[in-house]
């Protein structure tokens, strides 16, 4: 399968996310409002269980997945080449990782205009990205009113018009709508290390409001581009990248001082 997909055409890629703001009670009180409904609705609780700490907990944990609510502090990127001599796949990774999220999505922007800014030959991919990543990087792009790269621009789009996108949880459905794999579950069949040997997903906002480590958030994230990479690898019948064939590129990420 995939052997029309040159992979040195994709862009693979995976976004970390946080809560807009560190706790509840440092939102807008219009957004603190909208926060306690979008709670009810969540959680379905009762009125008398809708206390503030209970609203609090909610946003501390539930945030940061929603768009309207959370932000952007680091997109991983890799992409794979082959030495045309000795035919050796290899692939380079980097972060933009940034407490401004405007200078994320810039930089990331940039990125897709110049290198991979044509939908009809380039692609991007990732694990779920058509159900998150891609959704929650064209809101936040509105949000901070910054423009849409041409192959993000998929606003009322039909499916076979964003068949750029290569989303590795989709692939390994085979039609099954109410199958959801996880990327871990798939470096465990596969025999490729885990993505998540560090921090998970429900960690990250903790790592960063509390700890101030964005520099771990880019590993992590980082390796879960790594991690579809070597899927499509599978996917394609190719054996996986070895450890000398993988280099990652460090961003110098400024930490926010007291």
């Amino acid at each position: 399968m995939l052997d029309h997909i040159d992979i040195s055409t994709v862009l693979f890629l995976d976004i970390e996310t946080v809560s807009n703001q560190k706790t509840y009670t440092d939102l807008s009180e219009d957004m603190m409002h909208l926060w306690e409904l979008k709670t009810k609705g969540l959680t379905k609780v009762s009125e008398a269980e809708l206390t503030e700490a209970f609203v609090q907990q909610t946003y501390s944990e539930k945030a940061a997945i929603f768009a309207e609510y959370g932000k952007i502090v680091c997109i991983s990127v890799g992409y794979v080449t082959k030495d045309p001599e000795t035919g050796i796949l290899r692939a380079r990774l980097k972060s933009f990782a940034d407490h401004d999220e405007k200078v994320v999505l810039k930089d990331f922007s940039e990125l897709l205009n110049k290198k991979y800014n044509n939908p009809e030959r380039c692609f991007l991919s990732g694990h779920n990205i058509k159900e998150f990543d891609v959704p929650y990087i064209c809101r936040r792009l509105l949000i901070n009113q910054m423009p849409f790269p041409k192959v993000l621009d998929i606003q009322g789009k039909k499916p076979w018009e964003t068949k750029h996108f290569l989303d590795t949880l989709e692939l390994w459905k085979f039609g099954d709508i109410k199958n959801y794999t996880s990327l871990k579950t798939l470096a465990g069949v596969f025999g490729f290390p885990s993505p998540k040997d560090d921090i998970d997903g429900s960690q990250v906002g903790g790592v960063y409001w509390n700890d101030d480590d964005l520099p771990r958030i880019s590993v992590y994230c980082e390796k879960d581009v790594l991690a579809v990479i070597q899927l499509i690898l599978k996917m394609k019948l190719l054996p996986i990248l070895e450890e000398d064939q993988i280099t990652f590129v460090r961003p110098v990420i400024v930490q926010e001082t007291e």
